[in-house]
């Protein structure tokens, strides 16, 4: 086995440290892009935007590059840095949409705010001028949230599990019809065979996803990723221990919860208590 190769600091950026690193061992090889795609797999255009920064692709593929070109784990570390970097939000994000629409089985604890998939256009259009969107950006990012929900309602729509903290029903938006209109959407969404919603009270006590909002994604192939995520950035968690520690606390969190039936009626509490026209 060829010595581990010592990364120099050619490039201080994660990402183009990466990717300089792809190019300069593919030279050294000797191989064009095509002859890679032969030798390991995936399409040669992939391999041409891994090197030149346009994506970081998967671990999958990095694994099996470090396979052929005798770096057991160097490339994958530099992927693992390169994803890490905060700078590469929207790149982790992307992938995260990609095995969110391919997903067969989701399950996720949100301790702040409805989760996305169930969310209505005004509750969505709230939270993200809170964030700072405006204008057209704002409507093509509810347009999309919309449109992530609507895999929900497909006659093969993947299951989906939601463990909302209490303190998500008890925190209304500024327009009280709205706010009815969206707890009525999540007591409605309740009721279908693939969506299973659960309140976690507040009396359920501290717990290790206090202000971890996560979700749990399962493809076809069996393989479970996590993402993570807060108000200002998220990570995709695909390194098998990672996943099952995350699952290890959310599975106490669920067993914390009130049972589906419980929830329903917990839920409808909420909308009887919720006021009906603006307060003067």
């Amino acid at each position: 086995m060829p010595p581990r190769r010592v990364i120099t600091g050619r490039s201080q950026e994660p990402r183009q440290m990466f990717a300089e690193e792809l190019r300069l061992l593919r030279a050294e090889r000797g191989v064009s892009l095509r002859e890679l795609a032969d030798k390991v797999g995936w399409d040669w255009s992939l391999f041409g935007k891994l090197e030149n920064g346009h994506t970081l692709g998967s671990p999958e593929v990095v694994q099996a590059l470090d396979h052929y070109y005798g770096t057991p784990g160097l490339l994958l570390a530099l992927w693992e840095l390169a994803m890490a970097d905060p700078t590469q939000f929207k790149e982790r994000y992307r992938r995260y949409m990609v095995l969110e629409a391919e997903a067969v089985s989701m399950w996720q604890y949100s301790p702040s705010i409805i989760p996305g998939l169930l969310q209505t256009p005004e509750y969505a259009r709230e939270l993200l001028m809170e964030g700072g969107l405006r204008g057209d950006e704002l409507d093509a990012q509810v347009e999309a949230r919309m449109g992530r929900g609507e895999a929900l309602l497909r006659d093969d729509a993947p299951q989906f599990r939601a463990v909302l903290s209490e303190a998500v029903l008890r925190t209304p938006l500024q327009d009280p019809e709205e706010w009815r209109a969206q707890l009525e959407h999540l007591d409605l969404m309740g009721h279908r065979l693939n969506i299973t919603l659960q309140v976690l009270p507040f009396s359920a006590g501290h717990h290790g996803l206090t202000n971890t909002d996560t979700m749990f994604l399962r493809g076809a192939s069996g393989q479970t990723v996590a993402w993570v995520e807060t108000g200002y950035s998220g990570e995709l968690v695909q390194e098998s221990a990672g996943v099952e520690r995350l699952q290890l606390r959310y599975d106490r969190v669920r067993d914390s919860a009130q049972s589906p039936g419980e929830s329903r009626q917990f839920i409808e509490r909420m909308l009887e208590e919720a006021p009906c026209e603006p307060s003067i």
